[in-house]
């Protein structure tokens, strides 16, 4: 059985309301910080892969808006995988790996269905 895993930022509010309830149902998991271990292009590929580039990137975060409006509007998703690899900021969250899938954002009955299924 492969490990749950969530990603994300201690200080992200929906991050702490997901790892709440994952310890609240007594799922064990694994927590990966994006501030101490930033996400490689081979794990953002893989992503994207399964929930795509357009979910995945988060553009209404602070960060993107404060990168230069060219960049934004030239932006490809070579660019956008370097960037979510260098501001994790960018990565919606959390993103949970669960039994091979990944999920992103936390909504108390989704992950009631999906881990009490």
């Amino acid at each position: 059985m492969s490990t749950t895993k969530i990603y994300g930022i201690k200080n992200c509010d929906t991050v702490r309301k997901a790892v709440k309830w994952l310890e609240a149902n007594q799922q064990p998991f694994e927590f990966v910080d994006f501030k101490k271990t930033a996400p490689d292009q081979q794990l953002l590929e893989g992503w994207i892969g399964q929930v795509g580039l357009d979910k995945l990137f988060n553009k209404r975060s602070t960060t993107w808006k404060k990168l230069p409006e060219q960049e934004r509007a030239d932006a490809d998703e070579k660019a956008m995988i370097a960037w979510m690899q260098e501001y994790p900021t960018l990565i919606k969250r959390p993103v949970l790996e669960y039994q091979g899938n990944v999920h992103l954002g936390f909504k108390e009955a989704e992950y009631h269905s999906l881990i009490n299924a």
